[in-house]
C-alpha cells in the first residue's frame, strides 16, 4: 500500500532509474524548487508512469537497444484486428473500424466476410445472396446459434452484427447461420393465428366492440404488444424440476402467478426484464434440460456471457402457444422498430429486382413520413465483391449475344425469355411416349431448388422447423419406404405433413400422382408447378420451398 501511495505521489513526468540515469550523473531526478526546469537529455525519453510495477520494469528495459518494428500495425491494439477483436470479448465495438464475422452454412462449411462496425443483419444477409447468387427476398436472415447451451435466435434487421459478436464469451462455440426464416414476419401476415383468443381474452374483455382480428391489426400498427396470458413450465432456478404458472405479460414486464390463474397484484410475482434480454429457442430442450415438452424456449439476460446459470428456462404447452409467446417478446422489447423492418421488407421485394452489374449503393426506400415518426432514411452503402463488379446483363435470342446496356430493355428481355422458357416446358410436356419416360425427363427434378434427395423424414421435420413453421412451406424428396416414389413434405397449421408420390405407367407413357392416378403429371416439377397455383388434394398451396444455399 505505502507503495502504490508513493507511486501516486510522484510526479508524472520524470527520467527512468537506471544504469547510467541522470542521477547517477549529479542531474536530479525531480525539480527540488532551484533556478530553472530540470535538464532533460535529448537521448532519453520522458516516461508516464502508471504503477509501481512498471517503474521496476523500465531499467531492464531502457538498457536494451532499440530495434524498428517492421508490423507495427500487428502490436497497435487501435489498428490490429486480431487484438481489438470485439469476439475476444474485449469490449464494444469501435465506429469507423473493420471486424472480421465468420458466417456458416446450413451444410457446415463458412464464410469470413469483413466488415464495419455499423454493419445491421440485414446488410450481412443483403451481401450473402448476391456471393452466393441466391434469390432475393426477405426471408432470408442470420441466426445467432450457441451450440453449448442449444440455443438459437433470428437476428433482427436491424440489429448491429458486430454488437452482438462482441457479446460472445471467449472460446464459446457460437457461431452465425445464414438460413431463410419464413416466419419471421408472419406476425404481421397472420396475426389471428400468432395470438388466439384463449391468450389475449383480456384485451378482448376490455374491447368487446371490436373483433379479434382487427384488435391485435390495431395493436401491431401502433407498435405495441397486447397482454398476452398463459400457463408455461417453469424451471426453478439451481434444480432440474419443473412447475406449471400462469404467466402474464404485461407493459410493465413479465410476471406470474403464484396463486392459480389470479392476476391479483399480492399474488403477482414479477419475472424478467425483457427490454435487457434476448429471447432464444431452445432446440434440444429434452436432452440438454430435460423439458416437458419440444416446445421451449429461454430468456437470457444480455450480461449472462457463458453458462447455463442465469437462464430463464420456459416450455409451453404446443407449438402454437410457443409462437405467441415469442412473438409478443419481439413486440415487447422493439416495438415499432419490428414494425419498421417489415415495412421496408416489404418495401424492397416492390421494388423491380435488377438484372445485370449491382449498384455499387443499394436502392434506397420510399422516403415519405410514416404514421410512427420522421421519414426513413437510406440504408448505408453495401460494399460488392470483385466477383459482382465485372456481372453484365447478356441477350442470347439471336445468332451471337451482346451486352445490354440499357436496364428497361434488360427487364423486357428477361419478361420474353421466362415466355420462351414457358413455351418450351409446354412443348416438353406434349412429346412423344418415347421421349416423356427418357432418363432425362425422369431426373430434371434433381437440378430444383426444393429437392433435397435421400433425406430422413426426421431431418425433413427438422429442416422446416429451423426454416419457419409457416403454411405452405415445403420441399420434395425421395422415399425411405417406396424405392421408386417420393414424398413431398408440407406444413400446414405449423405441423408437417408428408404425401406420397407414386410413378404410374399408361400406354407407355410415364406419370407421377398422388391420389392414385386421378390427376397425373409427366414429371415432379409439373406436380409442383400445378400445386403452387392450385390446392388439389392438399391442405393448403405450396408458398417456401426449403433450400440450402453453400457458401
Amino acid at each position: 500500500m505505502d507503495a502504490m501511495d508513493g507511486g501516486a505521489q510522484r510526479s508524472g513526468l520524470q527520467d527512468p532509474p537506471g544504469p547510467g540515469s541522470a542521477e547517477q550523473e549529479g542531474v536530479p531526478g525531480e525539480w527540488d524548487g532551484g533556478e530553472g526546469p530540470p535538464e532533460v537529455k535529448r537521448s532519453q525519453p520522458v516516461f508516464i508512469h502508471s504503477s509501481s510495477r512498471q517503474l521496476e520494469e523500465e531499467p531492464r528495459a531502457s538498457s536494451l537497444p532499440s530495434i524498428p518494428n517492421p508490423f507495427p500495425e500487428l502490436c497497435s491494439p487501435s489498428n490490429s484486428p486480431i487484438l481489438s477483436s470485439p469476439a475476444l470479448g474485449q469490449g464494444p465495438p469501435r465506429e469507423g473500424t473493420s471486424h472480421v464475422v465468420k458466417v456458416f452454412g446450413e451444410d457446415g462449411a463458412c464464410r469470413s466476410l469483413e466488415v464495419s462496425a455499423g454493419t445491421t443483419a440485414r446488410q450481412l444477409c443483403e451481401t450473402l445472396v448476391r456471393r452466393t447468387r441466391a434469390l432475393q427476398d426477405h426471408s432470408w436472415a442470420l441466426v445467432e446459434l450457441h451450440q453449448h447451451l442449444a440455443l438459437e435466435r433470428c437476428l433482427e434487421d436491424h440489429e448491429s452484427v458486430v454488437e452482438v459478436q462482441s457479446s460472445w464469451p471467449p472460446g464459446a462455440d457460437s457461431r452465425f447461420v445464414f438460413r431463410k426464416n419464413f416466419a419471421k414476419y408472419e406476425l404481421f401476415k397472420s396475426n389471428a393465428s400468432f395470438f388466439p383468443e384463449v391468450m389475449v381474452s383480456s384485451c378482448l374483455e376490455a374491447n368487446k366492440s371490436m373483433a379479434h382480428s382487427e384488435l391485435i391489426q390495431n395493436f401491431l400498427n401502433s407498435g405495441s404488444c397486447p397482454e398476452v396470458q398463459g400457463f408455461l413450465q417453469l424451471r426453478e432456478a439451481g434444480r432440474k424440476v419443473w412447475k406449471r404458472f400462469y404467466f402474464s405479460l404485461r407493459r410493465s414486464g413479465l410476471y406470474y402467478s403464484t396463486k392459480g390463474t389470479s392476476k391479483d397484484p399480492r399474488h403477482l410475482q414479477y419475472f424478467a426484464d425483457l427490454t435487457e434480454s434476448n429471447i432464444y429457442y431452445v432446440t434440444q430442450g429434452k436432452k440438454h434440460y430435460g423439458t416437458p415438452t419440444e416446445f421451449g424456449f429461454c430468456i437470457k439476460p444480455s450480461k449472462v456471457r457463458s453458462g447455463v446459470k442465469g437462464l430463464k428456462l420456459l416450455c409451453s404447452e404446443d407449438e402454437q402457444s410457443r409462437s405467441c409467446w415469442m412473438a409478443a417478446f419481439r413486440l415487447f422489447k422493439y416495438g415499432m422498430q419490428l414494425y419498421r423492418n417489415y415495412q421496408q421488407a416489404q418495401a424492397r421485394l416492390s421494388q423491380p429486382s435488377w438484372i445485370g452489374p449491382t449498384p455499387l449503393v443499394s436502392a434506397a426506400p420510399a422516403t415519405a413520413p410514416t404514421p410512427w415518426g420522421p421519414p426513413r432514411s437510406p440504408p448505408a452503402p453495401l460494399q460488392r465483391s470483385v466477383s459482382d463488379n465485372v456481372l453484365v446483363a447478356m441477350d442470347f435470342s439471336g445468332c451471337t449475344g451482346r451486352v445490354i446496356e440499357n436496364p428497361s430493355e434488360v427487364l423486357t428481355v428477361a419478361l420474353e425469355e421466362a415466355q420462351a422458357w414457358r413455351k418450351k416446358t409446354t412443348h416438353r410436356y406434349s412429346l412423344p411416349a418415347a421421349c416423356q419416360s427418357s432418363p432425362l425427363s425422369a431426373a430434371i427434378h434433381r437440378t430444383q431448388p426444393w429437392f433435397h434427395g435421400r433425406i430422413s423424414r426426421e431431418d425433413t421435420q427438422q429442416l422446416i422447423g429451423r426454416q419457419g413453421l409457416v403454411d405452405g412451406v415445403f420441399l420434395v424428396r425421395e422415399s425411405q419406404r417406396n424405392p421408386k416414389g417420393f414424398v413431398l413434405s408440407l406444413c400446414h397449421l405449423q405441423r408437417v405433413k408428408h404425401y406420397l408420390i407414386l410413378p404410374s405407367e399408361e400406354e407407355g407413357r410415364l406419370y407421377f400422382t398422388m391420389d392414385d392416378g386421378q390427376t397425373r403429371f409427366a414429371d415432379l416439377i409439373q406436380l409442383v408447378e400445378f400445386h403452387q397455383i392450385n390446392r388439389g388434394i392438399l391442405p393448403c398451396k405450396l408458398r417456401h420451398y426449403c433450400t440450402c444455399v453453400a457458401l
